[in-house]
């Protein structure tokens, strides 16, 4: 028992040196420690291929799950073995993967779509809204950050989006009114918190070690600012004029 907590150190730490995401991170640790569990809590380097292929048999017959589920859990796996371990087995190229099945996706028409739209309330509609109107994902839309809502250009900033990629996308000119004013909801909040000592929030590791190292100042970190800040932030600026405008009908409003 001793040496589960140290395999699962190491698997944390190999991910995060990898920069996987943090819900990679989770779900890997999550399918690793079933792998575990459903072998009597034998080490992984006792196990072998036909280990893999019942678990991934339970998993498809007792479980249930869906063809995506079961090859996420065969990545967890492979990435057990091949990144932590470092172990090359034969057998690690032999394990038959899930053949995912075909579906059409459900696409709904603009009237479907204010239909939906018209049953949500407050910041459920708004999180909606994003994700129709300016194609945010779901927890992109959630991890949206003030600094990144840019009214002057009608544009969101998503950052470390799928594939840990940054992209820039419009802003409908309908959620321009309600994302002001939920803003000023937030502020109002995070000012009572602040007052009540609280107002925290979550920052990247970096962001998060020069927090405590340096004192931030009114351009950054130790108040430096050189030409090249200055070049990026025109280049920026002609890049974010010459966009043109996506046309996106007009969003329903709650009422």
């Amino acid at each position: 028992m001793d040496a589960k907590p140290r395999l699962f150190e190491q698997v944390r730490t190999r991910l995060r040196t990898l920069h996987y995401s943090y819900r990679t991170e989770q779900q890997y640790l999550g399918w690793i420690l079933r792998f575990i569990l459903f072998h009597d809590k034998r080490h992984p380097s006792e196990l072998g291929g036909t280990d893999v292929e019942a678990f991934l048999s339970y998993l498809a017959v007792d479980r249930k799950v869906s063809a995506p589920t079961q090859n996420q859990a065969l990545a967890a796996i492979l990435f057990l073995y091949r990144r932590v371990l470092e172990v090359e087995l034969p057998w690690l190229d032999g394990v038959v993967r899930a053949k995912p099945s075909r579906h059409l996706p459900v696409v709904l028409s603009v009237v479907e779509v204010r239909a939906v739209l018209a049953h949500l309330r407050g910041d459920y509609w708004l999180i909606a809204s994003l994700l129709y109107g300016a194609g945010l994902r779901l927890l992109e839309a959630m991890r949206l950050r003030v600094k990144d809502v840019e009214f002057e250009y009608r544009q969101l900033i998503v950052r470390d989006g799928k594939g840990s990629k940054d992209r820039v996308t419009v802003m409908p000119d309908g959620l321009v009114t309600p994302l002001r004013e939920h803003l000023e909801r937030v502020e109002e909040r995070h000012r009572y918190a602040i007052q009540n000592g609280h107002g925290g929030v979550e920052l990247p590791p970096a962001r998060a070690r020069l927090r405590h190292s340096h004192r931030a100042g009114a351009v950054g970190p130790q108040g430096h600012l050189d030409h090249a800040d200055l070049h990026a932030c025109h280049a920026q600026g002609r890049r974010r004029r010459a966009q043109s405008v996506r046309l996106i009908p007009p969003l329903p409003r709650p009422r």
